[in-house]
């Protein structure tokens, strides 16, 4: 199976890079499946239903989010009626929404999308790893499921690697969102699990991790809260990692960074193998 895994989809810049590109890679390299990360899709805080719209037209077969998931308030509501929007996994019981889910890909094969978020400097939820755990006891890689992703949100690099090596030989991929930078680890670990730390994010990379690059600075220079932080809106670019997974097993096979547009060094895998 091929999947692509888009990083945060931050502001307008985000989503046209999206538009542009998604649409060309499933075609150029065969995708069966699509998982964007659109947590700042929103002018850079959250997303609402007419977006998840824009991001499925685009490509996106389903649209994992973060911490900024509750930022637009419509969205409460409304995520009870999209199963293919994603909230975090380890909310307490009664969250709206769901953390996890089967979906199907292109030629009908199933693919679960796992979704934790991270407790290092970020919101103390339940553990993520038990929730995992939890979301993977009924489903089994290569039999029930054909293929199964796990996009971590987490601001430390540490939790997302320890959770690379806690599903690594049970999953197809774990990847890291949320800082918005792409790591240069991409790989497939010993167990036969895809990993990258982090995605990157798809936007404007003249900005402070997608936020214009004034009033994010001053923040650090003043150390005084000023004005709501905007979103970047010169030109796009496109950053995520593409997975090939064994059609008998699920684990991961190839593993390769995505950069496309300005601000970042290229990277596009070769055209895909036959199958």
């Amino acid at each position: 199976m091929r999947i692509l895994i888009c990083g945060d989809v931050v502001g307008s810049s985000g989503r046209k890079a999206v538009a542009e590109h998604v649409p060309r890679l499933r075609r150029d390299l065969d995708l069966d499946f699509v998982i964007v990360n659109g947590e700042n899709a929103a002018h850079g805080f959250g997303i609402t239903g007419p977006l998840c719209a824009e991001l499925y037209a685009a490509g996106a077969d389903v649209i994992t989010t973060g911490n900024h998931v509750w930022d637009q308030r419509e969205i409460a509501t409304y995520i009870e009626g999209d199963a293919r929007l994603l909230r975090p996994l380890n909310y307490p019981h009664g969250t709206p929404g769901r953390g996890a889910g089967i979906f199907r890909a292109r030629d009908g094969r199933q693919v679960m999308v796992a979704h934790p978020m991270g407790r290092l400097f970020m919101e103390p939820l339940d553990n993520p790893f038990a929730a995992v755990e939890m979301a993977l006891a009924n489903h089994r890689l290569g039999a029930s499921v054909a293929a199964i992703v796990v996009d971590m949100h987490a601001e430390a690099t540490s939790e997302k690697m320890a959770m690379g090596v806690f599903l690594d030989g049970r999953v197809s991929a774990v990847v890291g969102s949320h800082t918005h930078v792409p790591t240069a680890d991409a790989r497939i670990l010993p167990g036969g699990t895809a990993y990258i730390t982090d995605l990157g994010m798809c936007g404007d990379y003249d900005s402070v991790i997608g936020m214009e690059k004034g009033l994010a600075t001053e923040r650090f220079v003043r150390k005084v809260i000023g004005p709501r932080l905007e979103p970047a809106e010169g030109p796009g670019a496109l950053s995520g990692l593409y997975l090939e997974t064994d059609d008998a097993t699920g684990l991961g096979v190839r593993a390769l960074p995505v950069r496309i547009g300005p601000g970042l060094a290229p990277a596009m895998p070769e055209k895909a193998r036959e199958r």
